[in-house]
């Protein structure tokens, strides 16, 4: 079987290694060719086309980057048109994936979409596009499935490939004593510019009783993360700073988190680890897409639970001064904190496959094999 899988952020890349994974279980010859990073690599997925070349966050950001990302988007279709893939599986990444889709689409090859664009939250329109050139979507959360069939689509839900994963293992000591926190500003660099400008001036005012873990995806180096730190708070940022490469081991070491908005939310919510959601943009990308934006919250918890589980910071309220009051709610055992943890458990609870069952991964897996047999 040779697949084309497209993920261009660093979590849809980790979801796209878990299917190569389990794929190669079904197809033990599998040829994989596509976008990803060192994730998918390691998976054995020879990635044509980098993502961290074209991984950008915002309608005004993309502009700046065009010629660029159009030229590693001719690049991939010529590796289609010489390698002829039997289908193609598409994670999430809509700007770039659902353009793919309609040139596999044109070259009569299946195209499966795993990890669905949140249409149902902003750009609805884009359901026609679905719908002329996606041969089944493959949903990760429950609600997704019947959104997309009322609509006149194919689509299952197969499971959060997160909540397979198992629990972080023990995590090391802690050399400091200071209370950890951690900061997760994001995958891409546009959008960790723009985040940890007011994680970092928060950090300062809550001050040196914590030590500040910040992850670093594997789409950016530590180098540009560390020289992006010294530009916001200087080469002595007068706070215990670590920076680690495991965002999931941050979040289990951490006693609470701040949080932008994206996958990193549900890997709060599985671990149980209390945190404050914040998400911003631009001024021209905010103006131009909030009248796009349907629904009442931007924290995925949030709209699973269809109540404030977790609190948002969004745009002009995600301050330093916002987060270190919510932070100062939840950090101590109180009220807050526990409602906000019970609050968890109950999203976590939605989100995890029945005991027992096939992992969101191999269930995936088993629809694309599927489908190749009906080809």
């Amino acid at each position: 079987m040779r697949l084309l899988i497209s993920a261009g952020e660093a979590s849809g890349e980790s979801y796209g290694a878990l299917l190569i994974a389990a794929l190669k279980k079904r197809e033990p010859a599998l040829d994989c060719f596509g976008v990803g990073g060192e994730a998918m690599r390691a998976a054995g997925c020879h990635t044509v086309v980098d993502a961290k070349d074209i991984a950008v966050v915002g309608l005004a950001e993309v502009t700046t980057r065009l010629p660029k990302i159009w030229g590693e988007f001719r690049r991939l279709l010529r590796a289609v048109d010489a390698r002829k893939p039997d289908a193609a599986v598409l994670i999430d990444f809509p700007d770039w994936n659902l353009r793919l889709a309609r040139e596999l689409h044109a070259r009569g090859i299946p195209v499966v979409y795993y990890v669905s664009p949140q249409l149902w939250a902003w750009r609805p329109k884009r359901i026609e596009q679905i719908k002329r050139h996606v041969r089944k979507m493959l949903v990760i959360f429950p609600f997704e499935e019947q959104w997309y069939r009322e609509r006149g689509v194919e689509a299952e839900y197969v499971g959060h490939p997160l909540a397979d994963l198992p629990a972080p293992g023990p995590a090391p000591p802690l050399r400091s004593p200071q209370i950890p926190i951690a900061l997760l500003p994001g995958s891409r660099k546009k959008e960790i510019a723009l985040n940890i400008p007011a994680m970092l001036h928060a950090a300062r005012a809550l001050g040196n009783k914590y030590q500040f873990i910040i992850p670093v995806a594997s789409t950016v180096s530590s180098k540009w993360m560390v020289d992006l730190i010294h530009r916001v708070v200087g080469q002595d940022p007068g706070i215990n700073l670590k920076l680690e490469s495991d965002a999931r081991l941050a979040l289990s070491q951490a006693r609470a988190a701040v949080v932008a908005s994206g996958t990193a939310t549900v890997e709060a919510v599985l671990i149980g680890t209390p945190f404050v959601m914040v998400y911003r943009v631009t001024p021209l990308t905010w103006k131009l897409g909030r009248p796009l934006v349907s629904v009442p919250f931007f924290a995925m918890p949030n709209l699973i639970a269809g109540r404030e589980v977790v609190p948002e910071l969004v745009q002009e309220n995600f301050t330093a001064e916002n987060i270190v009051a919510r932070m100062n709610e939840i950090i101590p055992d109180g009220v807050a904190r526990q409602t906000m943890l019970d609050g968890l458990k109950e999203v976590g609870a939605r989100l995890a496959p029945p005991a027992g069952s096939a992992s969101a991964s191999e269930r995936a897996a088993q629809v694309i094999s599927d489908l190749r047999l009906k080809m």
